[in-house]
């Protein structure tokens, strides 16, 4: 359960829990939160524990050189860290950083690996069942492991058909494709995880983890089969935050192990993962002359530059560029 936010004292005292505090205010994924302040902890310490108030764009650009000269972090890691000391202090300190002059990473931005559709569907026949059509999600729909893994009955549409992905990253939703060849499947496994639920409630549980405050807002809902999640945990769970035992989804690390066992089987020698098959997606749809625009509303990519990278990777021969010693 650790995509569920810790909680917070009521009255937070401490810099961290303030940090936290502001951060939720503005409805930041938790993920985003996590990272923003293990960046910050790494900043505090770098600079022997100083308090943050005391610093300035001195330690900020000795600490970002550090990143780059010492530890050789990559490119997007050091703008990571670069953004979330700067929210720190421009936003939840109100200081102004002015023109911070550090060293760059060097380190150039690497291809995604991408899948051919033989070896996706390779792949996904090595795969158990249940961790099959999550992964299929991925592959069909460009979902991430998580969006996958949390998705809820509500946002599963068989009319369109399309999927409403709303735990997403920044806290943005979007509408993505739903493949029919899935839908029966899918289908059936609605049935199974609601099925579980009508046996949960009758033991005297069924209630589900709400985002923010929606649990205060709509008591009754967490029991609502609407928001039951669509690939539910094995098991019920006592969360070690709030102490109560419900139903969870299933675990994001459980699905990246059945893609790494589904990689051995398969003996496909790519540096692949289950974010591959959101990259295939892309790249697939690229190669059938989707738009490029019209793939960034299927990602959620808020910059097209980020969707762009694709480009790239698609193979030279589908843009007709051909080696001289084929002539």
């Amino acid at each position: 359960m650790d995509d569920i936010p810790v909680p917070l004292p009521a009255v937070p005292i401490r810099f961290m829990d303030r940090f936290r505090a502001f951060i939720r205010a503005r409805h930041l994924a938790y993920r985003t939160e996590k990272t923003y302040c293990n960046w910050v902890r790494e900043f505090i310490r770098f600079h022997n524990k100083r308090h943050p108030e005391s610093m300035g764009a001195e330690e900020v650009n000795a600490w970002l050189s550090h990143l780059a000269n010492n530890r050789s972090v990559a490119v997007n890691t050091q703008k990571t860290a670069l953004n979330a000391v700067v929210f720190m202090y421009h936003q939840f300190l109100g200081k102004e950083l002015g023109n911070l002059q550090f060293t760059n990473t060097s380190r150039g931005r690497k291809l995604p690996t991408v899948f051919s559709h033989e070896e996706a569907m390779a792949v996904l026949s090595q795969m158990p069942a249940n961790h099959r059509l999550v992964a299929s999600l991925m592959y069909g729909s460009g979902l991430r492991v998580m969006e996958a893994a949390r998705l809820r009955v509500q946002d599963v549409d068989f009319s369109e058909p399309c999927l409403f992905v709303r735990e997403t990253k920044g806290d943005k939703w979007r509408r993505t494709i739903l493949p029919e060849s899935i839908c029966e499947s899918l289908k059936t496994q609605v049935e199974l995880a609601l099925a579980l639920h009508r046996q949960d409630l009758e033991d005297g549980f069924g209630e589900v983890y709400m985002p923010n405050a929606l649990a205060k807002k709509y008591p009754g809902a967490a029991r609502s089969p609407a928001w039951q999640y669509v690939f539910p945990a094995q098991r019920l769970s006592i969360d070690p935050r709030s102490g109560v035992r419900r139903r969870h989804h299933v675990g994001e690390q459980q699905v990246r192990r059945s893609v790494g066992e589904a990689l051995k089987a398969t003996g496909i020698r790519k540096k692949a993962s289950c974010h591959t098959f959101r990259h295939s997606f892309a790249t697939n749809l690229l190669k059938r002359g989707t738009d490029i625009r019209s793939i960034q509303e299927l990602l959620g990519h808020n910059d097209i530059s980020t969707t762009q990278i694709y480009t790239h990777v698609v193979g030279t021969h589908q843009r007709g560029i051909s080696s001289p010693l084929d002539i």
